[in-house]
């Protein structure tokens, strides 16, 4: 009897796409650089093209993959560059790709310490105290931005920060969207090995600051 292999799904990939998993990402670029031949000039004018292991795909939109075929999935430093509201959609398809008892292991910028800094900052009398605030979370505009390029990075690129996450708020929206076993993780620390594949010292701490890594299971 055949023995129908794990899947093991990414999103939101950029530079990392590791075998034996599924590397997705919706960077306008990604989808450029995968058009027939003016997606090869653009690798070949660009700095740093996507790995060729990177697909081009949208989770609010749904993924290529089969329901209840992955073992895991997992995204680094995406969901905040999502609209609040689309996060539910994005957590629903999270789960239909996920099997019962496969793992959802995310990470994204902590807002407590942010703000906890913040207000040590504030209380200090720290006049730099509200810009760094926003700095750090990448929030706001410091510049106004002009030009054919500037309009096009905001309205299709995926850089800026739309929401921002604590544990609390970030682990209701996990429960309501139908997942168990909700809890903080670090680095390494998954039961399943091939995490370590994805995995980055990097997406997981801002200095030593650690970041908010979440791990939820589809319940069986």
């Amino acid at each position: 009897m055949s023995v129908t292999p794990s899947v093991y799904v990414q999103y939101g990939c950029g530079d990392c796409a590791p075998s034996g998993w599924q590397n997705f990402d919706a960077s306008p670029r990604l989808w450029i650089e995968r058009l027939p031949f003016i997606g090869m000039v653009g690798r070949f004018a660009s700095s740093h093209p996507f790995p060729a292991r990177a697909r081009w795909g949208d989770i609010c939109g749904g993924l290529p993959i089969s329901d209840e075929s992955a073992a895991g999935v997992y995204c680094s430093h995406v969901l905040e560059h999502l609209p609040r509201n689309a996060l539910v959609s994005a957590l629903s398809q999270t789960r239909r790709m996920l099997r019962p008892g496969g793992i959802f292991r995310a990470v994204v910028p902590d807002l407590e310490w942010r703000a906890r800094r913040y207000v040590r900052a504030a209380t200090k009398g720290d006049a730099r105290a509200a810009d760094q605030f926003l700095e750090s979370c990448s929030l706001g505009m410091k510049d106004c931005q002009t030009g054919i390029i500037a309009l096009f990075r905001r309205g299709y690129g995926r850089s800026a920060h739309l929401w921002m996450y604590d544990f609390s708020g970030f682990r209701a929206l996990l429960r309501d969207s139908g997942f168990v076993n909700v809890r903080r993780c670090t680095l390494g620390d998954s039961a399943d090995p091939m995490f370590a594949r994805v995995e980055d010292r990097a997406r997981f701490f801002e200095g030593d600051a650690p970041e908010l890594a979440v791990e939820a299971v589809r319940p069986m």
